[in-house]
């Protein structure tokens, strides 16, 4: 079993000057998931090398479990800091794909061509893709085999507006990502506030927040060994 993992390049928090990045909780989470029950995992960003990570993800309230195991784990953090070009992987290559969150990806993921085009190939070949908190993100300009968006009609999930609210970031952001979804004809919905909330439609599977990032994961497992 072979899953990428594919984090966001992009360090800027808008015009703020402040930084952004992967959210550490977003990625760890998932990453053990899955690491734990055999998958063989790549990491990819659009940069490749050290994707930035969030500053606020390393505060002391955002920390769990799997964010300190992460951070002891020198073999995780060295495949992170030497994360492959994301024009250099193939979806044949892997069986599934996942994007864990972070407010980057509002930025690059979301129109990086390589990205959509891995994506769509993941999709047209039948293959799970999953996305948590702002990661969903990355597709918003991914079409189906039609040429309309993927989201199109499909149930999903992703960061709130009430959370971007809670966050105090609606007016940094590029599009407040609920918004964008239903403007593209996604059903949208959402849980409580920082609660554990999925969507699965198919072989798309989103979360909404962090604490939704290990139930997307253990969602994506177990449609990857369905596949198998």
């Amino acid at each position: 079993m072979k899953i990428l993992m594919v984090l966001t390049s992009h360090s800027a928090l808008g015009d703020t000057g402040k930084k952004t990045g992967f959210w550490v909780e977003e990625f760890a989470a998932p990453y053990y998931v899955l690491a734990d029950a055999g998958a063989i995992i790549t990491i990819a960003s659009p940069a490749g090398g050290q994707p930035p990570v969030d500053p606020a993800s390393e505060a002391a309230d955002a920390q769990t479990p799997d964010t300190a195991r992460f951070y002891k784990d020198f073999e995780a953090v060295n495949k992170v800091a030497n994360s492959v070009k994301l024009s250099d992987v193939k979806e044949t290559d892997h069986d599934a794909v996942f994007y864990p969150g972070g407010h980057g990806p509002l930025w690059d993921l979301a129109n990086d061509t390589n990205s959509i085009q891995l994506i769509q190939d993941f999709y047209k070949n039948k293959k799970p893709i999953a996305f948590v908190c702002h990661a969903p993100a990355a597709l918003i300009k991914v079409k189906d085999e039609n040429g309309d968006a993927l989201v199109k009609g499909k149930t999903v999930t992703g960061f709130s507006n009430a959370e971007e609210e809670a966050v105090k970031l609606t007016k940094v952001v590029p599009f407040l990502l609920a918004d964008k979804l239903k403007a593209l004809g996604a059903q949208y919905s959402n849980g409580a506030d920082w609660s554990s909330y999925t969507k699965q439609d198919g072989l798309l599977i989103t979360g909404q927040n962090p604490a939704s990032s290990a139930a997307v994961a253990k969602l994506l497992l177990a449609a990857v060994k369905e596949k198998q």
